[in-house]
């Protein structure tokens, strides 16, 4: 089925489950679970159950859809989001910000668990996504461009929202939470890094390395919202001794849940505060 039609049938299904418009997206990824504990959810619906999704295949992602309110804002949760090491290709990882982007949405906030190589950073930081590296080969705006979706070659110079970094940066300054700033570096995994890939994206330019996120930033700035992300540094490569820092995926996801609450907080705030007619 045409690309085009699958968005169209999953928004029509979301519609005719009550689900309308929606004005900010919050793709819960590492660290941002327990900001659904913040609203009062006005619906859920399983991924399963919407035509043509994809289905979260990693156990912390739970797969649920959910619609909240905030004053006059609609809000959309995802529960879970998609990666290419599960074995879907860029265009099925961006499925859900496209169905989003027809429904009306205007801002997407973006969080993930990575790896720090910047000497700035240590374990349970939590950094500002200021820009990416795509070192994956893969993009979900290869192959045919929809008009009606995104213009053909996209501006990516301010992919992450200068305007709304800064507003970001002040909520923060005000709660007393110490945010960092840098570039992800985004590779396919789900393998660790190694020592060597470590070192690569170090001299590459990147903060934070990890396996997400970049595809739906480009599908969001392709469809005209604006974007924030967040890193929760997880780990950390230290050429002395990277040996005694070595992590698990255990390790990785107790750091993003003891950093989440923090994140969490700051992002309800922001949320809060953020005009959506600007």
């Amino acid at each position: 089925m045409d690309y085009l039609k699958k968005i169209d049938e999953a928004t029509r299904f979301l519609k005719d489950n009550f689900i309308n418009s929606a004005d900010i997206l919050i793709i819960l990824g590492s660290g941002l679970g327990k900001l659904v504990e913040k609203f009062d959810i006005k619906k859920k619906i399983a991924y399963k159950d919407i035509p043509h999704f994809p289905v979260s295949t990693v156990p912390e992602h739970k797969g649920n859809l959910l619609f909240t309110q905030l004053g006059e804002k609609n809000i959309v949760f995802m529960q879970g989001r998609f990666h290419l090491y599960e074995g879907y290709d860029a265009k099925d990882v961006v499925f859900p910000v496209r169905v989003m982007q027809k429904l009306g949405v205007k801002f997407l906030f973006v969080s993930n668990a990575a790896g720090g190589v910047g000497e700035h950073l240590s374990v349970g930081d939590i950094m500002l996504i200021e820009d990416h590296i795509n070192l994956t080969g893969a993009n979900p705006l290869i192959g045919k461009n929809y008009d009606e979706l995104g213009e053909r070659f996209p501006d990516m110079s301010n992919a992450y929202d200068k305007n709304l970094r800064k507003r970001i940066g002040e909520i923060a300054k005000e709660k007393k939470i110490i945010l960092k700033k840098g570039v992800y570096l985004w590779l396919k995994g789900p393998s660790l890094e190694t020592n060597a890939e470590y070192k690569m994206v170090k001299i590459l330019g990147g903060d934070v390395v990890g396996m997400s996120t970049v595809p739906e930033v480009i599908a969001a700035v392709h469809g005209g919202m604006k974007v924030a992300g967040f890193s929760i540094v997880t780990n950390k490569f230290d050429e002395k001794g990277m040996e005694e820092n070595r992590s698990s995926f255990k390790d990785v996801v107790s750091v993003a849940n003891s950093a989440g609450e923090k994140l969490s907080g700051l992002l309800y705030e922001v949320i809060k505060k953020l005009d959506i007619e600007e």
